[in-house]
């Protein structure tokens, strides 16, 4: 039995790849890319044809699948798969206090918010830090300086100060976590919990 992702960018397949051999050595994983869906989802939502094909993915899969794209990730849980952000919303839900969800892309805001309001209650405090001035470096191939800007903007402003802790919506940002170990509050990135998620199912 395999672990199946289903992502956006290629550039997740080398993410999931080293946490893999860092934590479930031997553990298989496949990996469904598809990096025109993002793009399709962001222009028209997404609608009965994009929905069929992820269907599709999904049931032929011989494991537990997980969906790294955010802005797919409401549409897959229905069909069987889990959204890469589920265990992470969880974790900000467990820690309490006012969460501030720090985002790059506009089409990930409304699931992303949503969903940790699912998890964590209608009256848990959420904060939103708009960081999609951004995502230009990441679709430029720039991951690195991607990263640096957002762990910049965190780092300088002053909701995130005022948080419990930050939460990096979408799987592309994880890099910026380990930039903010000095911001004083947890910051929880989204790859290595779905994962630790994801191998649980298969060892259960």
């Amino acid at each position: 039995m395999a672990l199946h992702l289903i992502h956006t960018a290629y550039v997740h397949e080398t993410t999931f790849d080293a946490l893999r051999d860092r934590i479930a050595p031997g553990a298989r994983i496949v990996h469904h890319t598809y990096p025109d869906w993002l793009t399709e989802a962001r222009e028209n939502g997404v609608g009965p044809d994009l929905t069929a094909r992820l269907a599709q993915v999904i049931a032929a899969s011989d494991g537990p699948v997980i969906c790294t794209c955010t802005t797919l990730g409401p549409a897959t849980e229905p069909l069987g798969a889990m959204r890469i952000d589920r265990p992470m919303m969880q974790a900000a839900a467990d820690l309490g206090g006012v969460a501030v969800m720090a985002y790059a892309l506009d089409s990930t805001k409304g699931p992303s918010a949503e969903l940790f309001q699912q998890v964590a209650g209608p009256d848990a405090s959420l904060r939103m830090l708009d960081l999609t001035r951004h995502w230009d470096l990441f679709e430029d191939g720039d991951a690195a300086g991607f990263h640096r800007a957002l762990a910049n903007d965190i780092r300088d402003d002053g909701a995130a100060h005022g948080g419990d802790c930050v939460i990096l919506a979408q799987a592309s940002m994880a890099g910026a976590a380990g930039m903010l170990a000095g911001l004083g509050v947890p910051v929880l990135a989204s790859p290595e919990l779905a994962l630790r998620a994801g191998l649980d199912q298969i060892e259960g």
